[in-house]
């Protein structure tokens, strides 16, 4: 399998989820700006949709979407218990999950990555995401990860959008259980593999 990736964006989650779920990828890396891959193939005719991630499946099919590309990958090891099964509420609970962060944070952060959008818009998409820190952060007071004690990957797709934070000044420190949350993160072996591999970290 092929994923299509940039290094520090939303792709990293789907990157982290296949070593968390020791399923093997190929990491091909893409120029967002040129949308052209490593090697020159123009990637407009990968993914029309122009951005990542992207899965590449061994028999051609492409999988996009980073929602959806996590629980796939989850559900093609589920020794790794990385999600729950299909069809349970705790699924749902995953999906409930994914979607806050996609809709309520990932989205507002397409504001702040928009050179083009007006200062006022990217304040108010930061007064938008502060409130949903403070949600989370709640959450976050009683359970380790945000299905409680089984990381999945919707914790994989918060941690990245948390490393967004300071670059796009966002401040994180009235939210203590949500830093400490990002930290333990960061630290698992794993994470720091795709990290490591999308040139983030070098220790």
């Amino acid at each position: 399998m092929k994923l299509y990736y940039s290094p520090g964006a939303c792709s990293l989650s789907p990157h982290i989820v296949a070593r968390e779920a020791g399923i093997p990828i190929e990491p091909v890396k893409v120029d967002l700006k040129a949308h052209r891959t490593e090697d020159g193939r123009d990637y407009y005719q990968i993914n029309p949709r122009g951005y990542v991630p992207a899965l590449e499946l061994d028999d051609g099919t492409l999988v996009r979407e980073g929602p959806a590309i996590v629980q796939y990958l989850a559900d093609q090891a589920p020794a790794a218990g990385l999600a729950p099964p299909a069809g349970t509420m705790e699924r749902v609970r995953l999906q409930e999950w994914l979607t806050f962060i996609g809709t309520e944070i990932h989205k507002m952060y397409g504001w702040l990555f928009n050179p083009k959008a007006p200062e006022e818009a990217k304040q108010i998409a930061r007064e938008k995401i502060a409130t949903r820190y403070v949600d989370i952060d709640r959450h976050l007071a009683a359970n380790t990860w945000l299905l409680g004690e089984r990381f999945s990957p919707a914790d994989a797709y918060l941690f990245v959008t948390l490393n967004w934070a300071n670059a796009f000044k966002v401040d994180l420190s009235p939210y203590p259980n949500l830093k400490a949350y990002h930290e333990r993160v960061r630290q698992r072996p794993k994470v720091r593999e795709a990290m490591r591999a999308e040139g983030l970290i070098k220790d």
